[in-house]
C-alpha cells in the first residue's frame, strides 16, 4: 500500500527552505457512460467508487459529522424494524426463517444511508481505494472514520433513548422488550476473536452491499442491491458494530430503567441478564467487532476490488 509523500529540504545559500509536500492528486473524473438501462461493469464501478471515496473524505467536519448522526439514526431505524419483526417468531417459524425475515427489515437502515444520503463508518471502508490510488491522504482517510464513528454512535445511542422514551419496550406485553434483551445478552456472550471474526464477514457483506450500488442507475437498483447481502449478514447472525451501538444500549437502558410492572409481564428479573453491562459492550463486542469490520471492509472487499481494477492503471 502507498506511503505519504515526506517533506524535502531545498538548500537556499546558507539556508534550508522547506519544500511543501504536493497534495494527492485528484482522480480522473468518473464520466458516466451514454445513457442506458444496464447496470455499470465493475471497472467502471471502481473508477466511481474512488471519486466517492474522494469526495466523502473530504467534506467539511460539521457536514460529515452531521451526516454520520443520521446514519447512526437510520441503521438504529433498520435494528427496531428487526426487533418488532422477531418478537413472537420463536416457535411459530423455523430459526432460520425468522433470521431472514429480520434482514429484510433491517435492510432499511442502508437503503436510508445510501438512498437517503448518510455517513455510515461500515461502508465508508470503501475509502480506502480512493487512499490506495494516492487520491487521499493516510489523514483524510483516518479523519472521516473516526468522525463517522462519532457520529454513528451519536445518532444509534440517541436514537435508544428515544425508542425508549417511548416504552417500545413494553409492547405485546413486552415481548417486545424481552426480544431486546435476548438480542443484547447474545451480542455481549462471544468470544474476543469470534466477535472479530463474525463482524469481519459482516462488513464483508456490507461493503458488498455498497458496493453493488455503484453499478445502479436508478433508485430501485439501489434498494435491490442491497436487499440479499444485508439480509444474509443478519440471517447468518454476523456483527455489525454501528447496529450495536443501538441493540446493546438499548437493552441496558430497559436492564436499568424499566418498571417492576414490565419485569413481571415477561417473568423475567434483571439479574438474570447479569452479564449486560456497559463494560461488556465495550470489551466483548464494540471493540473485537469494530476491529473485524474494518478488515472485513477494508481487506476482503475494498482493497481486493482495488487491486483488481485500479493497481494496472498505477503502473
Amino acid at each position: 500500500m502507498p506511503e505519504l509523500p515526506e517533506k524535502k529540504m531545498t538548500p537556499t545559500g546558507n539556508q534550508t527552505t522547506e519544500t511543501p509536500t504536493p497534495a494527492p492528486a485528484p482522480p480522473p473524473p468518473f464520466v458516466p457512460p451514454p445513457p442506458s438501462i444496464d447496470a455499470l461493469l465493475p471497472q467502471e464501478m471502481a473508477r466511481r467508487a474512488e471519486n466517492i471515496g474522494v469526495n466523502k473524505a473530504t467534506l467539511n467536519f460539521s457536514k460529515m459529522l452531521m451526516l454520520a448522526i443520521l446514519a447512526g439514526a437510520f441503521i438504529a431505524l433498520g435494528a427496531i424494524f428487526a426487533t418488532i419483526a422477531l418478537t413472537g417468531l420463536s416457535g411459530q417459524v423455523p430459526w432460520g426463517w425468522g433470521r431472514v425475515v429480520a434482514g429484510v427489515v433491517f435492510s432499511l437502515g442502508l437503503v436510508l444511508v445510501v438512498v437517503g444520503g448518510a455517513e455510515l463508518f461500515t461502508g465508508n471502508n470503501l475509502i480506502v481505494m480512493a487512499w490506495a490510488s494516492r487520491h487521499i491522504t493516510t489523514r483524510q482517510m483516518l479523519h472521516n472514520w473516526w468522525v463517522v464513528y462519532l457520529g454513528n454512535f451519536i445518532g444509534s445511542i440517541g436514537t435508544a433513548i428515544f425508542v425508549f422514551l417511548g416504552r417500545v419496550y413494553m409492547f405485546d406485553g413486552g415481548q417486545v422488550g424481552a426480544t431486546a434483551l435476548n438480542i443484547a445478552q447474545t451480542k455481549v456472550g462471544f468470544g474476543f476473536c469470534q466477535a472479530i471474526v463474525l463482524g469481519m464477514l459482516c462488513n464483508a457483506l456490507v461493503c458488498l452491499a455498497v458496493w453493488l450500488t455503484y453499478s445502479a442507475r436508478t433508485t430501485l437498483d439501489r434498494i435491490a442491491s442491497i436487499i440479499l447481502p444485508i439480509s444474509a449478514f443478519v440471517a447468518a447472525g454476523f456483527e455489525h458494530s454501528i447496529a450495536n451501538m443501538y441493540f446493546i444500549p438499548y437493552a441496558l437502558l430497559i436492564k436499568a430503567g424499566a418498571p417492576d410492572s414490565f419485569w413481571q409481564l415477561i417473568g423475567r428479573a434483571p439479574a438474570d441478564y447479569a452479564s449486560l453491562t456497559w463494560l461488556n459492550f465495550i470489551w466483548k463486542n464494540l471493540i473485537p467487532v469494530t476491529i473485524g469490520n474494518i478488515i472485513g471492509g477494508v481487506g476482503l472487499v475494498g482493497g481486493v476490488y482495488w487491486l483488481i481494477y485500479l493497481r494496472k492503471d498505477k503502473k
